[in-house]
C-alpha cells in the first residue's frame, strides 16, 4: 500500500515538474514573440511610432507616385478627352502632396528618400535621362523605362488608349503595396493613407474602365 502511495505520488510530481516546465516554455515562447514584435517597432525623434513596412511603403511608394505623375506630365499639350484630362488632373492633385507627405516621414524617421522621376524635371519627354530605381521591378504596376517612352513616343490617335491601359495597370500595383501596408504597418497615418490609396485608386480604376468600354 505504501510502496503504491509512493509511486503514485512520484507520478504526480513529474507531471507537475512536467506541466511547470511546459508552461516555463509556452511563458518563453511568449516573451520571445513579443521581444520580437516590439523589437520592429522604433520610435522617431517626433515620436512617431512605425515599423520596417511602414519604411518600405513609404520608400516604394514615392517612386511609384513619382511615376503616375510624371505619366500626367506627358499628357501636356496632348489632345485628349475631357474626362481623361480631368482624371489626369486629379491624379496630380491628389499624389503629389502624398508625395510630400511621405518624404516627410522618411525625412523624420532618419531614413534615406528615394530619388525619382520627379528629381529629373528639366529631362523632358527623353525617358533615358530618368533615374534607374533601386527594385523598380519588383514594384507592382511600375512601367519601365521602354514603356514610358512608348508613351512618350505614342501619337495623339494611340496616345489616349495606351495612357490609360498604363494607368490602370499602375493603379493596381498602388492598390496590392497599399493593401500589404494596411496588413502588416504599423504608423497610423502609413495605414490611413493606404486605405486612402486603395479607395481612390479603385474608384478611379472603374472610371477607366468605363473611359476604355470595358
Amino acid at each position: 500500500m505504501h510502496a503504491r502511495h509512493a509511486t503514485r505520488c512520484i507520478a504526480v510530481g513529474i507531471a507537475t515538474v512536467a506541466l511547470s516546465l511546459g508552461l516555463v516554455a509556452c511563458g518563453d515562447d511568449s516573451d520571445s514573440d513579443t521581444a520580437s514584435q516590439s523589437s520592429d517597432s522604433q520610435t522617431a525623434s517626433n515620436g512617431d511610432v512605425f515599423n520596417d513596412a511602414d519604411v518600405t511603403f513609404a520608400t516604394d511608394m514615392i517612386p511609384h507616385h513619382a511615376q503616375a505623375i510624371q505619366m500626367v506630365t506627358l499628357t501636356d499639350g496632348r489632345t485628349l478627352d475631357p474626362e481623361v484630362q480631368q482624371l489626369a488632373t486629379e491624379i496630380r492633385d491628389a499624389q503629389a502632396p502624398e508625395v510630400e507627405t511621405m518624404v516627410d516621414w522618411l525625412t523624420a524617421w532618419g531614413k534615406e528618400v528615394p530619388e525619382t522621376s520627379l528629381d529629373h524635371t528639366n529631362a523632358g519627354h527623353d525617358m533615358s535621362e530618368m533615374p534607374e530605381i533601386e527594385g523598380m521591378d519588383d514594384m507592382p504596376g511600375m512601367m519601365s523605362a521602354e514603356d514610358m517612352q512608348a508613351l512618350a513616343d505614342a501619337p495623339d490617335a494611340e496616345f489616349q488608349t495606351m495612357w490609360l491601359e498604363m494607368m490602370k495597370e499602375h493603379h493596381e500595383g498602388a492598390i496590392e503595396m497599399a493593401q500589404t501596408e494596411q496588413d502588416a504597418g504599423k504608423f497610423a497615418d502609413a495605414l490611413s493613407l493606404a486605405e486612402s490609396i486603395v479607395t481612390a485608386q479603385e474608384a478611379e480604376i472603374e472610371q477607366i474602365d468605363q473611359l476604355l468600354g470595358s
